[in-house]
């Protein structure tokens, strides 16, 4: 059984724009192209391409794939920065939603988040915890979360492992458990963890059953599993998420972006095997992969 409609609900536009470097040591930095070369040879992916064809044809490519690929809208959580990602989705408002994604602890982020939402006509706010140098529930971003609350956003952010080998393992708020403060206080507005909370799954989980604001976003690879002290599967994901939110709030996504890949069908595959051998009605598969997203878009 497939679902009858699909909103992917979390990828990334590949802007053109230089990327920021991280200043990895030569050792660490051989072993993290050797574990991702690992990675692509066993999805079977492409390498990413080195030429960029640039924003339009990038966008256009973008809109063929989903096309190609039956998709009713797809949601770039980032895309250069928040004016370029606002002028890709203005080319394809009919398939695309885009994200703002700005540091949500710099002196104008409120003036941002405002002008995103109003002015670029942004459709929620992206950010990661690993990368938040304050605490969530700082006074400082009060007024920050309060736009957001009463506009009743959708906000969606990282928390785990981040950046891939050589990248972060350890930081203050890499827990979704850093988010409980906010989450509690402001219970009207949505937040998404990606991936599955990235190896904090049992974190994610409490604050899903404490909070029901929190939702569950089954982006990605989720190949973090293979770093657990125990067997994790990701049928084993997708029932302990059912069993804890229900259908209602788990969010199907593919962290796709880069081409010549494009849509990570695999993954879409994969979470649908996985559904069906969970026995989900067509109901349920019908919420996780796209009446969820419509919801918290507001479409």
């Amino acid at each position: 059984m497939l679902p009858e409609k699909v909103i992917d609900f979390h990828a990334h536009f590949p802007a053109a724009q230089d990327p920021p470097g991280r200043n990895l040591h030569p050792l660490i930095l051989a072993y993290s192209r050797q574990l991702r070369d690992r990675w692509r040879k066993e999805y079977g992916f492409p390498k990413p391409e080195k030429e960029h064809p640039g924003n339009e044809k990038q966008a256009e490519r973008w809109a063929a794939e989903a096309r190609k690929n039956g998709l009713e809208k797809i949601v770039f959580m980032t895309g250069g920065n928040n004016e370029t990602l606002a002028a890709i989705v203005r080319r394809y408002p009919e398939i695309f939603c885009g994200f703002a994604h700005h540091n949500l602890c710099d002196p104008d982020a409120v003036d941002k988040l405002l002008y995103a939402l109003d002015e670029l006509g942004l459709s929620g706010y992206k950010w990661f915890g690993p990368l938040t140098d304050i605490p969530f529930e700082s006074p400082e971003l009060k007024p920050f979360w309060s736009v957001l609350a009463e506009r009743r956003t959708p906000v969606l952010i990282h928390f785990g492992v981040l950046g891939g080998p050589g990248g972060t393992v350890w930081h203050p708020r890499i827990s979704p458990l850093s988010l409980a403060p906010v989450a509690r206080a402001y219970p009207e507005m949505p937040f998404i963890i990606p991936h599955f909370g990235s190896g904090y799954y049992q974190d994610l989980l409490h604050l899903a059953w404490s909070s029901p604001n929190i939702y569950i976003d089954t982006s990605g690879s989720n190949d973090w599993i293979r770093w657990c002290p125990y067997p994790l599967t990701l049928k084993d994901l997708f029932a302990k998420a059912l069993d804890t939110v229900g259908p209602e709030r788990i969010i199907f996504g593919t962290d796709s972006s880069w081409f010549p890949r494009g849509w990570a069908r695999i993954y879409y595959e994969q979470q649908v095997d996985v559904c069906n051998e969970l026995g989900l009605t067509s109901k349920e598969m019908n919420l996780i992969f796209y009446e969820n997203a419509k919801r918290l878009l507001a479409l």
